[in-house]
C-alpha cells in the first residue's frame, strides 16, 4: 500500500521520541477506552490477536500486509479457526465494511493524547481503521512522541499531500442529548499492541 513517507523514523528528534514516554501514552490511551498491550516480540502480538479473534468470535478479519505479509502463516491459523482473512488490496474494499476486526500499522503514538498516527494515503488503511467493530492497530514501542507539538513537528517533516488520521480511543458521540455513545461514526473497540522489537509483521 502507498504511503506518505516510508521513513517516518527519521522525522523523530530523538529527545522528545521515546519509550520514556510509554507508560504516559498508556495511561492516556487507556483514559479513552483504549486498550493498550506493550510486547516484546511479534510473536506475542501474533498470539494476543488471536485471543482477541476468539473472543470476539470473528469470522471475517481485514489486515494490511505491511503488518499480515503473504508468506505469514496468520491466514493458514485463522482458517483453522474458520476464520476468513483479507489483505489485498481489492478485498479489503470489498470486505470492510462487514469485517468484524481490521488489523493495521500505525506510525507512532502521542503521550500527550493517548492518540495513535496513522498514515492513512491508502484507501484500504482508512477502511481498516474505521469500518470494522474492532480495530487492532499495531506500533513499535519506542515510537511515542512526547506532545502534539512533536507530533506536528514530525508530520511537517514527511508530509507532501496525503491523508493523516490521528485515532484516540474508539468512535464516540454525544451530539443526540448528550448521551455518550459508543461506536456510532467507527470501530467500537480499539486495540492498541506496541512491540518493542522492530517489527510489526505477525
Amino acid at each position: 500500500m502507498k504511503k506518505i513517507s516510508n521513513s517516518w523514523k527519521n522525522a523523530f528528534p530523538a529527545e522528545n521520541v521515546g519509550t520514556q514516554y510509554f507508560d504516559e501514552f498508556k495511561t492516556r490511551a487507556e483514559n479513552v477506552a483504549a486498550i493498550v498491550h506493550r510486547v516484546k516480540t511479534t510473536a506475542e502480538a501474533k498470539a494476543i490477536i488471536i485471543d482477541i479473534i476468539k473472543d470476539a468470535k470473528a469470522k471475517k478479519v481485514v489486515a494490511t500486509q505491511e503488518i499480515v505479509p503473504p508468506a505469514s502463516n496468520f491466514k493458514a491459523a485463522l482458517h483453522d479457526m474458520g476464520v476468513e482473512l483479507f489483505t489485498d488490496q481489492s478485498d479489503i474494499r470489498t470486505h470492510a465494511d462487514t469485517s468484524d476486526i481490521g488489523i493495521a500499522g500505525v506510525e507512532f503514538g502521542i503521550a500527550e493524547t493517548g492518540s495513535v498516527c496513522e498514515d492513512g494515503l491508502a484507501i484500504e488503511q482508512r477502511l481498516i481503521t474505521t469500518l470494522p467493530s474492532t480495530s487492532i492497530v499495531i506500533m513499535h514501542s519506542g515510537n511515542v512522541a512526547r506532545n502534539i507539538t512533536t507530533a506536528f513537528e514530525i508530520i511537517a517533516q514527511v508530509f507532501n499531500q496525503g491523508y493523516i488520521s490521528f485515532i484516540t480511543g474508539p468512535s464516540r458521540t454525544s451530539d443526540i442529548e448528550r448521551v455518550l455513545t459508543i461506536g456510532v461514526h467507527g470501530p467500537s473497540k480499539l486495540i492498541i499492541i506496541a512491540v518493542d522489537e522492530d517489527n510489526r509483521e505477525v
